[in-house]
């Protein structure tokens, strides 16, 4: 059968990088060209490749897909060869050409290959007319949202709330204004709702929304934790590969999650860590806004946006490609090749890298290459090798498992979400602090059991909203002493300062409360203790045992709390005017730690 192929060019105002977010979907894309939806499903992987399927029409067709080939925001292709039904083969490339004004010149290429007399008949038609109609209505639809600054959630113009939807999220929005949630801000996530794309919706990422909304990543994280408690949204904890990064499993609740897990498309086991693979995402209650997710394509290039670059290079061949990159660390890696070769791209970098696979283990050796370099790609094995270059660091905007239930109102409204008995899962570093109160038991002889319950109970009610003010979690109390837990020293020194004279200036005529406190940040473990998520490991024992050491007129800090960059920068701008180290034996520990004592009202006159 002769091939047919096409060229369709569009131009934009939108830039390169801005419509690669949109075509390179392809999901979505498809979705949006006009594509029907399919019955897909995995038949096999073989290394990088993947047979696939699904039924049209009734009529079930095969093909097999190489990996897309990529280099972001410049071009994408694919090829697939069907084993059955009306196509024997079809090419789609994609580029994206920056043009003067800032906008971009699209080249869409299609080249397809008929099986028989039924694809002859219907590709001048079916991909000759319809297709490329359905590209361009899609592209001018990205142009326009993308120059109304439309970025985490295109939306549409028909309202999809379920029946009853309405008067459920009616009640749930007075909830909220009642929590003191921003009537704006509710206004935002209704809409979103009513009338957001149904493929975005199914997986809510809140410091996506947050940043697109123009509010602290906490205030759009609260706002989704406290619209799930009113019935408006569901939350589901993704696991994450580390090499795809995408959901390979999806868990309503935490004691539902395992320290092991399996990726099908990378065919890899992976320990689960809450720092990186166990991320918070949301959806609509389906009472709501019902959201069917279909699927129009399982591949494509923001599939994983991570990857910046992804291309198939035969045996004893080589490959330049030129990309623009950001500051940071990347790997370059090949599904059939254990490990990675690392390099660094900086702005003073070298323009020119090469980085070769071999039969022999990967080189140590880290090139530091410029922000726009050229890259080349040498197979110098006897086998095609999928080059697939990486951004090492994981996504800022990911709501993970460590942030999350270090938050006090996930605590709050969360209570019963804990991990199953007898797991223990990685939250990578934690500031962990530990406070007592000094001569509660005089207290309790000086004023009596009642006043001095009374007092103590208010200095708890100090401690709590000192944390929770400076994003923190209170983890347990344990008589009078607190645990409270929190991802950045920095806010853990400002909760410490602003408890300390809280209980300073609320004492009246009373003598004052001396709260000691012990601050350490370090890796630690999560567990399930007695019902509720806790933590375990060095760091806590350590920082419990500096707690013991504080004389509840300073703050006392591990040397790690104060030589973090921010903590030394908000010290300087508090007019810190003593900080004094000293070594210390903790008990328990055989070797001495270096500790810092600061004097607890250092800001009072800043």
């Amino acid at each position: 059968m002769r091939e047919f192929n096409y060229l369709w060019e569009f131009d934009t105002v939108a830039s390169p990088d801005a419509l690669w977010t949109r075509v390179a979907d392809t999901n979505r894309f498809n979705r949006d060209v006009g594509i029907p939806a399919l019955q897909s499903r995995m038949i096999e992987q073989r290394g990088a490749d993947r047979r696939l399927g699904f039924t049209f029409l009734g009529v079930p067709i095969e093909w097999d897909e190489e990996p897309f080939e990529w280099v972001r925001p410049q071009r994408f292709a694919v090829v697939r060869r069907y084993r059955g039904g009306p196509l024997a083969q079809a090419t789609i490339q994609v580029e994206f050409q920056p043009r003067a004004d800032g906008g971009t010149h699209l080249r869409y290429s299609a080249r397809v290959t008929p099986r028989n007399l039924l694809g002859l008949l219907s590709v001048p038609w079916q991909i000759g007319i319809m297709t490329r109609a359905g590209i361009a209505r899609a592209v001018r639809q990205y142009d326009a949202e993308l120059r109304q600054g439309v970025a985490a959630m295109p939306m549409r113009k028909i309202s999809a709330l379920a029946s009853g939807g309405r008067t459920r999220w009616d009640k749930a929005r007075q909830t909220l204004l009642a929590q003191g949630f921003d009537r704006a801000l509710l206004e935002r996530l209704a809409q979103t709702i009513e009338y957001g794309d149904e493929i975005a919706l199914a997986r809510m990422r809140p410091y996506v929304f947050a940043d697109e909304w123009g509010v602290t990543r906490r205030a759009g994280l609260e706002l989704f934790l406290y619209a799930t408690r009113a019935g408006v949204l569901d939350l589901e904890w993704d696991l994450l590969c580390p090499l795809c990064r995408g959901a390979s499993y999806r868990a309503p609740e935490l004691n539902q999650i395992y320290k092991e897990a399996h990726c099908d498309s990378c065919k890899i086991d992976y320990q689960v860590n809450f720092d990186r693979s166990v991320e918070l995402t949301f959806h609509p209650n389906a009472a709501v806004r019902a959201v069917n997710t279909r699927v129009y394509c399982l591949g494509g290039p923001q599939v994983t946006p991570h990857i910046y670059a992804q291309h198939h290079l035969p045996p004893r061949t080589v490959a330049t490609i030129a990309l623009p990159l950001e500051a940071g660390r990347y790997r370059l890696r090949t599904p059939k090749k254990r490990g990675g070769k690392f390099l660094f791209a900086e702005p003073q970098g070298a323009p020119e890298a090469t980085l070769r696979v071999e039969e022999a283990d990967w080189t140590e050796a880290e090139p530091r290459v410029n922000l726009m370099p050229h890259l080349i790609f040498e197979n110098a094995t006897a086998v095609e090798q999928l080059f697939i270059l990486e951004r090492w660091a994981w996504s800022d905007q990911a709501a993970t498992a460590a942030d999350v239930t270090a938050l006090q109102s996930f605590r709050d409204l969360f209570a019963n979400e804990a991990l199953r008995q007898g797991e223990q899962f990685s939250v990578g570093n934690l500031t962990l602090v530990f406070t007592d109160l000094k001569r509660s038991t005089e207290l309790y002889r000086q004023i009596g059991d009642a006043p001095a319950f009374g007092r103590v109970l208010h200095h708890f009610d100090i401690l709590r909203a000192a944390v929770t003010e400076n994003e923190g979690a209170l983890v347990k109390t344990m008589g009078d002493a607190v645990m409270a837990v929190f991802r950045r020293p920095v806010n853990a020194m400002r909760a410490m300062q602003a408890a300390q004279r809280a209980l300073q200036t609320s004492s009246g005529a009373a003598p004052p409360l001396e709260l000691k406190v012990g601050i350490h940040s370090g890796a630690c473990i999560a567990v399930n203790l007695n019902g509720r998520l806790d933590y375990f490991g060095t760091t806590v024992n350590i920082a419990a045992r500096i707690a013991s050491l504080a004389d509840g007129k300073h703050l006392l800090l591990s040397d790690g709390v104060y030589q973090d960059p921010e903590v030394r920068e908000w010290l300087t701008a508090q007019k810190l005017r003593r900080a004094e180290p000293f070594e210390a034996q903790l008990r328990g520990h055989a070797e001495s730690i270096l500790l810092w004592r600061l004097e607890t009202d250092f800001a009072r006159d800043a």
